[in-house]
């Protein structure tokens, strides 16, 4: 058991250390916490609390113990409970700090390092209030030295502010090395003699810009890898998803192969800004460069990258080809190293204190439909086609277009737009640090129409999501019941006075020609129907007709046993064409200049789709139509052509259906 005087001679030598390593501690930490810009400096710093903070709790605590436990005889009520106030800001902010340092600012957990903040500052406050009070009623008593303090032993100060001075010294002197040991960005093209042969702009004929004024270092823009140590869950989204095999896309290779094969690689720009920015940006994209046609490149594997994304920091305009403007992130610290313990003090650093990543990766341009447009719009200039300027596809003009933007209603300021994200980037259940206090993130798998990617990878969950999403009730078929003004509901006499027509109920006589008029209606896809590439794909209205006994009265929008939409199927696409009037099938977009055919379905807006047959004389009542809006992402023509050896049958997708018996009746004869 120790006496006073055991406790009083324990509690001297453990003051300094506590008092010096508290002092360097609160110092580190009011830096980090008033200096707001991010800077090699600044994260040398959190280091160094982060250091302080860890020693801080080691020695501190158990000093606190010996010093209460010494004075809780002490008769002086205000100093004892001034200094038992302090326990529980103490314990607060050691808490919250180790879990600020091990589990970082997560987005639900932003108050835990609120909370260690605002309880170390407590903390300080009455320690300081406490000494003073001590202070103070020390001096009043008999013979008092108003500045002695008993546990604190000579020279204890100035310790302490030499330990705060070396602290401040190494983390100058750590950014002054780390500044000048750090392998520095490259702003000068990958290819070497890097041709300019759309003009004097670097990425011409895509539309992109930098923030710097030059090209990207690869490391900025690529190495996704490096973001999934934290964001696994999302990455495991992106990875499934069209925007990741946007250059692996054995049709995008194949495409982007024959565009470098017939106007070289420096043409392949046009394709890369969206497909594979970290080719374009790092300057591939010329003679003695790989474009991300090559299998097993980094801009082939990655398509479009964590950092493709997140690293757009405005828009050129919003004409599409890739009209963005790139802008890096900042670094932390190590961003680059490959050793393992210096990647783990980067993750350290970004964890703790986030700020700065946040900014980055956050903004609030990606909540922006506008932000959609720099890819998902399309033109051809002159100086790819060789004849003009020729609008492609657009789904940002076709979304503001819509209702679903409120662009074209007197409150179209209201927050009931529905935003290109709402719909491919719904809100689902996550582990992400980044989630929301419902425990949610945007989906990075970035549902679509894509329905051939998941097929060739064998990805039954992905393909399953886009069935399902492209099944939601987005698309509406129904097939008007017929009605005729001949009809009889009874052979007793009527006056036509006392008859609903509308009420009649429908019929055919055997013989006669029926007409069937379906309406197809975009009622839910927020931009024109069908989007995307409708020069490859297939959207058609397939209808049959059968009597009791299934026999087949009438068909149409049949698929053939070669795998081809028959001819006279009613389709939504394009046929595109290039100035020899010919059919540009191979989606080699460089030689279009027009369209021979387009047919789509604006957003909100229904088609009306009518056939016509005649019943035969030995169809058996009743008699049955039905009618599908059926999708595949690739007609078969040019899915044998681009996939060659990995071409597999596309499966269509019923995106809506519908269907109607009606009664087959005998005209009986008029005598």
């Amino acid at each position: 058991m120790m006496g006073p005087k055991d406790l009083l001679s324990l509690e001297q030598r453990l003051a300094p250390r506590a008092i010096t390593i508290t002092t360097a501690c609160a110092l580190t930490g009011l830096a980090t916490y008033v200096v707001d810009r991010h800077s090699n400096w600044l994260q040398w710093s959190v280091l160094a609390h982060i250091l302080t903070g860890l020693l801080c709790a080691f020695v501190l605590l158990p000093y606190l113990y010996i010093h209460f436990r010494r004075t809780l005889s002490v008769r002086r009520l205000g100093v004892l409970l001034s200094g038992l106030a302090t326990i529980l800001p103490v314990l607060t902010f050691v808490v919250a700090g180790l879990i600020v340092t091990i589990d970082g600012q997560r987005e639900t957990t932003r108050w835990i390092y609120a909370t260690h903040v605002y309880a170390a500052l407590t903390f300080l406050g009455l320690v300081v209030g406490h000494v003073v009070l001590h202070l103070v009623m020390r001096s009043k008593r008999k013979g008092g030295n108003p500045g002695e303090l008993a546990s604190l032993p000579p020279g204890t100060w100035r310790r302490t502010l030499t330990f705060s001075g070396v602290v401040a010294l190494l983390t100058v002197g750590c950014t002054l090395v780390y500044n000048a040991t750090v392998d520095p960005y490259r702003s000068t093209p990958a290819a070497a003699n890097y041709e300019y042969s759309y003009g004097e702009h670097r990425f011409r004929p895509s539309q992109t810009e930098t923030s710097n004024g030059a090209f990207i270092d690869k490391r900025q823009v690529a190495e996704s890898e490096r973001c999934i140590s934290c964001h696994r869950d999302v990455a495991e989204q992106w990875y499934a998803s069209a925007h990741r095999q946007a250059a692996s896309d054995r049709t995008y290779v194949t495409n982007v192969t024959l565009l470098a094969t017939k106007k070289g690689i420096a043409a392949t720009r046009y394709c890369e800004g969206c497909h594979a920015p970290v080719a374009l940006l790092s300057g591939e994209l010329s003679p003695g460069g790989e474009h991300a046609g090559i299998v097993g490149t980094v801009a082939n594997v990655e398509g479009v990258s964590c950092m493709g994304c997140h690293g757009v920091g405005s828009m050129v305009h919003l004409k599409g080809v890739a009209s963005y403007e790139f802008k890096p992130r900042e670094d932390y610290l190590f961003e680059n190293s490959d050793n393992p313990i210096l990647r783990r003090l980067h993750d350290l650093l970004l964890r703790a204190r986030p700020q700065q990543h946040r900014q980055d990766l956050g903004k609030p341009l990606f909540k922006d439909p506008q932000y959609c447009a720099a890819c998902h719009a399309q033109f051809m200039d002159k100086d790819m086609n060789n004849w003009g300027w020729v609008k492609m596809q657009d789904e940002y003009t076709a979304w503001v277009n819509s209702p679903y933007s409120k662009q074209h209603e007197e409150a179209f300021s209201e927050s009931a737009a529905t935003r290109c994200q709402d719909c491919h980037m719904p809100l689902v259940p996550s582990t992400d640090p980044s989630r929301d206090e419902q425990g949610r993130v945007r989906s990075h798998a970035f549902p679509g129409a894509n329905t051939f990617l998941p097929i060739l990878e064998g990805d039954d969950s992905h393909l399953a999501l886009v069935q399902e999403f492209l099944q939601s009730n987005k698309m509406r078929l129904s097939i008007d019941r017929p009605r005729r003004d001949d009809t009889r509901q009874t052979q007793q006499a009527l006056n036509e006075s006392l008859r609903r027509v509308e009420e009649a109920p429908p019929y055919y006589y055997l013989g006669e020609d029926v007409h069937v008029r379906i309406g197809v209606t975009n009622r839910g896809v927020g931009h024109d129907f069908p989007g995307g590439t409708i020069d490859i794909g297939e959207a058609w209205v397939e209808f049959q007709a059968f009597d009791a006994d299934g026999a087949e009265l009438y068909s149409s929008g049949q698929i053939e046993p070669d795998g081809n939409l028959e001819d006279e199927a009613y389709q939504y696409r394009s046929f595109a064409v290039d100035k020899k009037g010919e059919l540009v099938w191979r989606h080699d977009l460089f030689n279009m200049v027009g369209e021979s055919f387009r047919r789509i379905i604006r957003a909100g807006e229904t088609d009306i789709v009518e056939f016509e047959f005649s019943v035969p004389a030995w169809a058996k009542s009743p008699l049955t139509v039905t009618a599908a809006l059926r999708y595949r992402k690739l007609n078969d023509r040019y899915a044998r052509w681009a996939l060659a050896e990995r071409y597999v049958p596309i499966p269509a997708v019923n995106l809506a259906w519908d269907s109607l018996q009606i009664p087959l009746k005998l005209r009986k004869e008029v005598d």
